[in-house]
Parts: C-alpha cells; structure tokens; sequence
C-alpha cells in the first residue's frame, strides 16, 4: 500500500491539502494551502506507537520525520473541518498492510518531553512542571510574546488592535474589575514576568507584590521593575504563592495558574486566596477552562502534557465556581474571552514564525517546531470550542457588604 492511498482514504479528493510521501507517492490539488510530507520512514514507528493523545503525530512532526510546508494553521484547520481520524482498529488495519510488527519498534524519542518524579503537585513536583515549561529561555520567550512578556489571553479592544494594545487591555481590565486605587495592595500569583504587577504599579499606584515558581521570570521580572523605576510599588518574588507570608491584601490576581493547580487542590487554592484577602477583597481569576462539567481525563500520556504542560489540568467553568463559592467567596462577575484566546494565539504564532531562525538558534529546532505545534493547535481548540478562557470576579463579603457597584463600572 503507498502512503498516498492512505491519505486519500481519509482526507477525500476535495480537502485542500495536499500529500508527498518518502515512497514518491503524492496526492491532492497543486494549489494545496499546505501538503503534509513524510520524510521519513520513522514515521510510521512514531504513529504506530503513540496511537494514544495523538502522540505518536506529534513526536513525528517535533522530530522532523513529518513536515508540513505552505501555512501550518490553515493546513490543520482544513483537516480539522472536513476529516474524522481512523479508528484503532482501522489504524492498526493500515499499520498492518504497511509494514506489521516492525512499526512497533520504538524510535528514539525527541528531545524535550518532560520527565518528573514524586507525587503531583507537591510543591517539590510543581516547581519541577513550572521550571519545564517557563524556564526554557526567556529569549525565546520575547521572540513569541513581543514587548509586553504577556503570556496569557489579551483582550482585544476592537478586531484590527495590535497584540501590545491587546495585552494593556487585558491587563487594565482586570484593574479595573479589581477596582485598583491608589494606595491599595494586590497580589498577583503566578505573575510570570511581572506584567500585571508592573501595570498596577504604573496606572494605578498600587503597591503590588507577584510570585512565581520560575526563578527565570522573577529574575527577569525584577530586571524590568527596576529599569521601569517601579521599584517603590512592584516586587516579584522566586516563590511559592502558598508561602508568601503577608495577607490583608485589598485585591488578588490570578492570571493563567490555575491550570497548574490541579483539579484535586483547587479548594485549597481558592481558600488559601481568600484568607488573604481583607474583607470587601477582590478576587480576579483569569484561567483557561474545559467547555463542561464533563472532565476529560488527565491525559499525562498526550503531547501537551509531555511537551508543553506537566501535570497541567482544566476544569469546566462551573466547577470552578463552586469551588470559589464553597470557601466563601461570591461571585459577582464571570466573562469567557475564547475568541480573545484564539486571536491571541495567532499573534504569537505569527512572532515565532518571524523569527524562527532566532528561535531554533535559542532553543533548537525540536523545541521550537514543538512550540509552533502547541500554539496552532491550541489556537485551533479555541476557535472550535474545545476549550475557553474565563475570567471570575469574585469578592470577600465585609459582613454582608460586598462594597460593590450596583452595575459593572470597568467598561468592555
């Protein structure tokens, strides 16, 4: 069987995408958007082996034995759109007529998959998940996510804002949701490179203190507060947000961490949250959310937990809030900015593939084609509706007081 027929026997003749394979066989239109291209034999070990997540796919193309020229998002959307992935038993059908037994022989794994130990989410495992993920090089970090070092959802003001107006919304909304005033304290945990408690610092005059379990970003964090001569108001700490000592905060941040808490300790994260928090204290937490109730498994074994996110886990939005609403918080607002994730998603695609050749010097060439992997296909999943991003307001009750307007006054 030629690897054009297996193609053809899932995509179909009308899918704009086109196919070449290390056997010479080719398939689909010559105005393709993309052609997905088997460069390797490897391939077929990669896919044999990791049926399950999708792995095996991923480890093709992070390796290089799987290639895909033209644009990379609109090739994946096609085949996201218009085809339905075989079977087991249809897959192991195909394996079987293209070289049997043989495929099960594992190839070398790439570079880059994570590999910790001890029980998850203790703190010694966390800060081993965070450090994969955040302290690849900060470098490489500003070739992505541009001037702002924003690496969580923007909020678009108006469809033609540029990724930097995008990333001062997001965080002037949440300010503003957070009704900073001069004077007041906040806190902001996992506040990677200190983007939110620069901004609380410089537009409001708050006295904001961040923390992260990356010591790369707090290096850089503290780097760029004294050069912006916040110094007075803003510090970021090497830390763990269930070790900074001080509370009575008068507002809270929480921008993107709550995926890396873990569905199992998301009562004791919100509840430690609130005991720092004075009363009439806002809550804001901004995090990316599984479209139901109905969880999907923690899938370790997938290339996003393996490459991107260790022991990373999403929650539905409901679960969420009755998680803050048990320890005693109350909910005053909740917003989902998918649309803002999948936009945002595509600018930093965008940078990377700018500067790719300073990415792949950086870091090299598998964890960069990781990368462009990881933020196309998740830019995909927004679009789809595979997964959300929402944004809680929730407030610590003074009495019965939740010293709260009677109407949202912080605008779109």
């Amino acid at each position: 069987m030629r690897l054009s027929e297996v193609y053809e026997r899932f995509v179909g003749p009308d899918v704009p995408v086109a196919f070449q394979g290390y056997d010479g066989s080719h398939a689909g239109p010559k105005d393709a958007v993309a052609t997905i291209v088997v460069r390797d034999p490897l391939a077929l070990n990669y896919l044999a082996t990791g049926l399950r997540g999708g792995i095996g796919l991923a480890r093709a193309y992070v390796t290089g034995a799987i290639d895909v020229t033209g644009d990379l998002y609109s090739g994946l959307k096609e085949l996201w759109d218009s085809v339905s992935p075989p079977s087991r038993g249809e897959a192991l059908g195909i394996f079987s007529k293209l070289g049997g037994l043989k495929l099960l022989k594992r190839p070398p794994l790439p570079a880059g998959e994570a590999k910790l130990s001890g029980r998850t989410h203790s703190k010694r495992r966390d800060a081993a998940a965070i450090a994969h993920h955040y302290d690849v090089s900060n470098r490489f970090y500003e070739l992505i996510l541009g001037p702002s070092m924003a690496y969580t959802c923007a909020v678009y003001p108006k469809i033609d804002a540029t990724l930097e107006e995008a990333q001062f919304e997001k965080h002037d909304l949440v300010a503003r949701k957070l009704g900073l005033r001069p004077g007041m304290r906040l806190l902001d945990v996992g506040c990677g490179w200190g983007g939110m408690v620069m901004h609380a610092a410089r537009e409001y005059g708050v006295k904001a203190l961040g923390v992260t379990l990356s010591k790369a970003q707090a290096t850089w964090a503290q780097e760029a507060i004294e050069r912006e001569g916040l110094g007075d108001l803003a510090e970021v700490r090497f830390m763990d947000y269930r070790d900074a000592a001080e509370s009575g905060f008068d507002a809270i941040s929480s921008i993107g961490l709550t995926e890396h808490i873990g569905r199992a300790q998301h009562a004791d994260y919100f509840r430690s949250l609130y005991d720092k928090l004075k009363p009439g204290g806002r809550l804001l937490n901004h995090t990316i959310t599984h479209p139901d109730g109905t969880l999907p498994p923690n899938e370790r074994g997938g290339f996003i937990t393996r490459y991107i996110f260790p022991d990373g886990e999403l929650s539905g939005p409901g679960n969420l809030m009755t998680h803050i609403h048990d320890v005693g918080f109350e909910v005053r607002h909740s917003e989902n900015l998918r649309e803002h994730y999948a936009m945002t998603l595509g600018g930093w695609t965008a940078n990377l593939e700018a500067n790719w050749d300073a990415a792949v010097a950086e870091v090299g060439e598998q964890t960069a084609r990781a990368w462009l992997l990881y933020l196309v296909g998740s830019r995909l999943g927004f679009e789809h509706n595979g997964i959300e991003l929402h944004q809680f307001l929730a407030v610590r009750l003074d009495g019965t007081n939740a010293h709260m307007p009677l109407r949202p006054d912080w605008g779109s």
